[in-house]
């Protein structure tokens, strides 16, 4: 299974709306014969390429799969019908489907006289597809808040200097997160100060993500980099704004206002973004927008490169995310930490003051979130370019 986990890892950002599977095929004996992954959404599913791989030696065999083999017909046939027609006798799954479609693959494998087993490294297997089987579960896509700061919190100097903060190894490392995702999402203060270009780079077969730009008052250029073509791009606009200019350079699409008027409704543009098929956003926004993103429970993980650099001065990564009080700090468990050249890069998972999951907060906050960046041009703009060519 451990080996299984391993090869759904190869299908991140190639599979969505789909999630990373992996599958090994083992003989009568219990030697591996098939391997295969999920490489990308219509195609065929981990279980037909191990399988294929296998041939005749898979029956009376083991199929080991990180996800529960699919029984409904879409792009491709089910998996439960492609096992029971190669002679497997056993599977062993790690996680249940919980997809409505979707689901029921290891009563119908049982039904069909196969023995089934689910479980096996649970844990391991559903922190790999964590994004779809969360997305799928919610109705929501995951997100991702990337941030990069000096070691006291700085994400620029005093005097709004920032380029470059940390390495071209963590720089590097940004863009394989892109590559994971399905989109890229910053506020207009960003696009406005730095014109990024948010495209991966660097990273051969990468699927490019959606570029997302939330511009309430649509202020972002027609000229601007990211709708240069390169990769899909949408601009997200108030439904009142006037978008006239960007409509023949840009795909736009209209949301509600925010409570207050002055941002947009952040859960519309998460509902939005899901009936796009976007299951997994890497949020690379500015302190604000950050800040609302918090506010809102709508943050999964954060993810934070950290430079041996002091400063002393200048904007926080972080801007208000309406905690007044330490009683409500929003506190994080560390999943994983990592070197990247002279940089530490930190990996922890938010919940709430009481220690509820980021769910619980996201479904609490309903619809009143605010993005806030297209509020005010944040301060010290040169603090949004950090890992962001």
């Amino acid at each position: 299974m451990r080996r299984a986990v391993a090869l759904a890892a190869r299908g991140l950002g190639s599979t969505s709306p789909n999630p990373v599977v992996g599958c090994v095929v083992l003989d009568r004996a219990g030697g591996t014969v098939g391997e295969g992954w999920h490489q990308r959404a219509g195609g065929p599913h981990a279980e037909v390429h191990a399988l294929a791989e296998a041939g005749d030696d898979a029956r009376g065999g083991t199929a080991v799969v990180t996800l529960e083999p699919c029984s409904h017909t879409g792009r491709t046939g089910p998996c439960t019908q492609a096992l029971v027609d190669a002679g497997i006798a056993r599977v062993v799954y790690a996680v249940p489907d919980p997809s409505p479609a979707a689901r029921g693959g290891g009563d119908t494998l049982a039904a069909a006289g196969l023995d089934t087993a689910s479980g096996l490294l649970a844990a391991e297997a559903a922190a790999g597809n964590a994004a779809w089987l969360t997305a799928v579960r919610r109705g929501l896509p995951y997100v991702t808040w990337k941030y990069a700061a000096t070691l006291d919190g700085r994400s620029a100097a005093a005097d709004g200097t920032s380029r470059w903060i940390t390495s071209e190894e963590s720089r590097a490392d940004v863009h394989r997160l892109r590559a994971e995702s399905d989109a890229v999402l910053v506020g207009s203060g960003t696009q406005l100060a730095d014109d990024p270009h948010l495209a991966v780079r660097g990273i051969e077969g990468a699927t490019q993500p959606l570029r997302v730009v939330l511009d309430t008052e649509a202020r972002t250029a027609p000229t601007a980099r990211v709708l240069d073509g390169a990769a899909p791009a949408l601009v997200a606009v108030a439904e009142d704004a006037d978008a006239t200019r960007l409509a023949a350079a840009a795909e736009v699409v209209r949301l509600p206002r925010d409570g207050d008027g002055r941002g947009l409704e952040l859960t519309a543009l998460l509902r939005e973004l899901y009936a796009r098929d976007v299951r997994s956003v890497l949020l690379e926004g500015g302190p604000a927008l950050a800040g609302a993103f918090l506010a809102a429970g709508a943050v999964d993980r954060v993810i934070g490169y950290l430079a041996p650099v002091l400063l002393g001065a200048g904007p926080a990564a972080l801007g208000d995310a309406g905690i007044s009080t330490i009683a409500a700090a929003l506190r994080l468990t560390v999943t994983e930490t990592a070197r990247l050249g002279p940089d530490l890069r930190l990996t922890a998972v938010p919940g709430t003051a009481s220690g509820a999951p980021p769910v619980a907060a996201r479904e609490a906050a309903g619809t009143a979130a605010d993005t806030a960046a297209d509020t005010a041009t944040e301060a010290a703009p040169e603090a949004r370019k950090e890992n962001r060519p």
